[in-house]
């Protein structure tokens, strides 16, 4: 338990240096250097953050836990196998993005347009708000020392398993927690200045990605007519952002803005209303040519069985949309020439189990080779011998050397 729990906590530390999440820090980021040269500033940045993180973990650990001991063989990341949480993410990210740009401001302490100056309640909310998000977008994300942590977590008893997941939170949020707890390493950051405005400006760019990715994820799982529905009501919520930052301006004016701000809640809850009866997922994509001669099988405990032990050797991805690290590894690694000749060469067969959508089968899978969280490579050597579990991060060499093995036959 306590190997578990200190990879949680390496895992959690490396999660911040993981693309997925890159968007979402660097309004921490942005938070912290807000408040350089104000110790007292940056202590309410780094508890709030600390806080939104714990909470929103240890949540999301609870609900986890407690759909696996009611039957449901769920894993990490569950909750972007659901159409309409994805849906309701890509619409926060949105307005984050927007916020940074100065389309509007959060909060009733609302400056001058463009000045980036919060303190107080405020600032320790916006916080909690931003490590509560961070977690939520770095929960598809595996780093190193996680996937095992996690997995061990999700065969333990309860409290065991919230111990590791509270290791988990407190891994995450230690590199910005000390920044902010510590004056001496907040010292060597730069000094606040007029910068900073363009500086969070420029940080919207990231978040519109994120939000791009989400919407891309959508449409694998819910098909063309969510996908619609998401960009019309995208469009309709940027607009209710900018009549909500002219409302907020004319009220720190002394201009009358009741009546505008009564439309953006209209049109706000007109654009967000018909989302739900549109996020549903569409059957899976048949399969795809991942070369000449090399077909993607689809998954299923079933087919390994029938196949293994065969005289070929099986190679199994399991994978999602919504996971960043497995899309990486599929540019990097999978689709390079390479690796495609040693699957031909080797004979091996390819198969994909693909969690963008719900499938138990995946998960219990998953568990039974130790791992929390995608993604996983397991190779099932041509002999019927015990099947190895690849690193998460690939390269190539790494996957023709465990093809060949697996296989018997040389390059």
């Amino acid at each position: 338990m306590l190997t578990a729990i200190l990879a949680a906590f390496a895992g959690g530390i490396i999660l911040n240096f993981m693309p997925c999440v890159f968007p979402v820090i660097s309004l921490k980021a942005l938070g912290l250097l807000r408040h350089q040269g104000n110790s007292a500033s940056a202590r309410t940045e780094g508890l709030g953050f600390l806080l939104g993180v714990i909470f929103t973990m240890m949540a999301l650990a609870a609900v986890l836990l407690a759909l696996r001991a009611g039957g449901t063989a769920v894993g990490w990341g569950f909750q972007l196998q659901s159409p309409l949480v994805i849906a309701a993410l890509a619409l926060i990210i949105l307005g984050a993005a927007l916020n940074l740009l100065g389309v509007f401001e959060v909060g009733l302490s609302l400056q001058r347009a463009g000045e980036i100056n919060a303190e107080g309640r405020g600032a320790f909310v916006r916080s909690a708000l931003t490590g509560a998000l961070a977690i939520v977008v770095a929960t598809p994300c595996s780093a190193p020392f996680m996937a095992g942590a996690v997995g061990y977590a999700l065969v333990q008893p309860p409290l065991v398993a919230l111990a590791i997941f509270l290791a988990l939170a407190l891994g995450f949020a230690a590199p910005f927690t000390a920044i902010s707890l510590f004056p001496g390493m907040a010292k060597r950051l730069p000094r606040p200045g007029a910068w900073m405005d363009i500086l969070k400006r420029g940080l919207a760019f990231p978040m519109f990605g994120a939000f791009a990715w989400l919407v891309w994820v959508l449409a694998q799982q819910a098909g063309t007519t969510a996908l619609a529905a998401m960009l019309a009501c995208a469009v309709v919520v940027s607009f209710t952002a900018w009549l909500y930052g002219i409302a907020q301006r004319r009220r720190y004016t002394g201009h009358s803005y009741k009546a505008l701000l009564a439309v953006t809640v209209v049109l706000f809850l007109t654009a967000i209303t018909p989302l739900p009866g549109v996020m549903h997922t569409q059957p899976a994509q048949p399969e795809s040519q991942l070369a000449n001669n090399i077909t993607e099988v689809k998954w299923s405990p079933q087919t390994v069985a029938e196949m293994r032990g065969h005289g070929k050797a099986i190679f199994v991805n399991f994978t999602a949309s919504w996971c960043i690290t497995c899309q990486v590894n599929d540019r990097t690694s999978l689709s390079t020439q390479a690796v495609k000749q040693a699957i031909s060469r080797t004979g091996t067969v390819y198969m994909v189990a693909d969690s963008t959508k719900f499938n138990a089968d995946i998960d219990d899978a998953m568990n039974a080779f130790g791992q929390g969280g995608l993604p996983l490579y397991v190779v099932y050597p041509a002999d019927g011998s015990a099947p190895k579990v690849l690193p998460q991060v690939l390269t190539p060499s790494i996957v023709v050397n465990a093809l060949n093995q697996a296989s018997g036959k040389k390059a």
